[in-house]
């Protein structure tokens, strides 16, 4: 048990089960103190206050959910939430799969709002079995396609996959208008400075949501971040004829988009 499953990360029954761990020592461990089950079929060995990223990291991990922290979320965890006015009171999480219907009962941990990965980007292949919870090699946390990115989180260096800013601000601008607003995907924009073009063009040339790539577009445009430039808009496919986003918004005549009348060029 020490071995397979580390102090302050969590699994499920079924987990156990596979591992020989039947219900009768389920139950004795939890009453001698040794397991904790923080909800019914839940379980985890104590360390501290149980944190959303260690729920994750054992979605991740141990039960081979295909699932990363993405969206607004990600780019929190990159520093840019300091244009913001407040912090996020949600985790934002992007799977292709459905994820376990505990996870809403977990006590004391934030909201989980779960997107479908795959909404408007190609699907990516399992790479559940890349990540390990030993301590990483010279060459750190392995490279995920699909502009995902492997954080060491904690003292043990544990991996946590969340999506690089280039996939997070295109996860964002997909919320509008309905989950997020124009302010605040202007101002993360704002804040990303160091966007990588030749990953940022790889994501757009991939991206099947007309409606994405014009905002993503027009948002760059407001800031002229240097990186811009080295976007080639030719091989982006924007589709034709007029995309009503904003109503009663004012057209933006570049990318026939209609947007909040407060977006005038910068």
């Amino acid at each position: 048990m020490e071995r397979l499953l580390p102090d302050g990360l969590l699994v499920d029954a079924a987990w156990l089960e596979a591992h020989g761990y039947s219900r009768a020592l389920r139950s004795q461990y939890v009453s001698s103190g040794w397991l904790d089950s923080p909800v019914r079929g839940v379980y985890w060995r104590p360390r501290g206050v149980l944190r959303w990223e260690q729920v994750v990291i054992s979605l991740q991990v141990l039960l081979s959910y295909p699932v990363s922290v993405g969206g607004r979320t990600a780019l929190e965890m990159r520093g840019y939430s300091h244009y913001l006015y407040q912090a996020q009171q949600a985790v934002h999480l992007y799977t292709d799969r459905k994820l376990p219907s505990w996870l809403a009962k977990l006590p004391d941990m934030p909201a989980f709002v779960v997107h479908n990965r795959s909404r408007f980007l190609p699907g990516l292949t399992d790479y559940s079995d890349q990540l390990s919870l030993d301590s990483p090699g010279e060459a750190g946390q392995p490279r995920l396609p699909g502009a995902l990115d492997v954080d060491e989180w904690g003292p043990w260096r544990w991996p946590l996959v969340r999506s690089a800013p280039e996939r997070a601000i295109l996860e964002l601008i997909d919320e509008l208008p309905n989950s997020t607003s124009f302010d605040m995907v202007d101002k993360f924009m704002e804040g990303l400075v160091t966007l990588r073009p030749r990953k940022m063009q790889a994501l757009l040339e991939e991206a099947e949501s007309v409606k994405v790539k014009r905002l993503f577009c027009f948002f760059a445009g407001r800031h002229r971040h240097q990186w811009l430039e080295m976007i080639d808009h030719d091989k982006i496919d924007l589709g034709k004829g007029k995309r009503m986003i904003a109503k009663g918004g004012t057209l933006d005549k570049k990318y026939q988009i209609t947007v909040p009348e407060n977006m005038d060029a910068l």
